[in-house]
């Protein structure tokens, strides 16, 4: 557990492919099913402190154990963390998420230790912000508010991994 952040609940992987990814972690992994939303919904995305409208992703999700495994493929050319980390020639694990429940106080205690926002936004889930990798790649770290609807759906989307009999791999969302 991160003494700054709490613990980790996910592991983002920022991929060129997202259909390639989700097969390889079903055929050679065994992790599945995954959660599709070909066209994430962002509500609002700010990078490096300008807003953008036109963030375009799709996103995956599955568990394997406790941990989510979320995969992250940017279908636009708008400026983000996620372009960045594959123009500099990388592909891969990009974050590791916290969700707490004080999700201000826990943002406000990393700005002040000198950590700096990349990028931060909402979606229908609730707010994120992304801390800058620090010059490690891989070492991003997201936090993610926890509310009502991510209670609700984290849980259904690793209940859906813990029995998994590998039919159904891919449910569009």
């Amino acid at each position: 557990m991160s003494r700054m952040f709490g613990p980790m609940r996910q592991i983002g992987f920022v991929v060129r492919d997202i259909e390639k990814a989700m097969d390889h972690w079903i055929r050679v992994c065994g992790i599945g099913p995954w959660f599709y939303a070909e066209r994430y919904a962002i509500t609002e995305f700010v990078y490096r402190g300008k807003r953008y409208d036109d963030l375009v992703a799709s996103v995956a999700m599955s568990h394997s154990g406790e941990m989510q495994i979320e995969l992250i493929q940017q279908r636009s050319e708008t400026p983000s963390m996620f372009r960045d980390f594959i123009r500099a020639g990388h592909e891969g694990m990009h974050h590791w998420a916290a969700w707490p429940e004080e999700y201000d106080a826990v943002r406000e205690k990393a700005l002040q230790a000198g950590f700096k926002i990349g990028q931060e936004g909402s979606l229908p889930r609730g707010r994120y912000a992304f801390f800058e990798d620090l010059g490690v790649p891989g070492a991003v770290v997201e936090l993610s508010e926890m509310t009502p609807a991510r209670r609700e759906i984290s849980p259904r989307i690793q209940a859906a991994a813990l029995n998994w009999d590998g039919r159904d791999p891919i449910r569009r969302v």
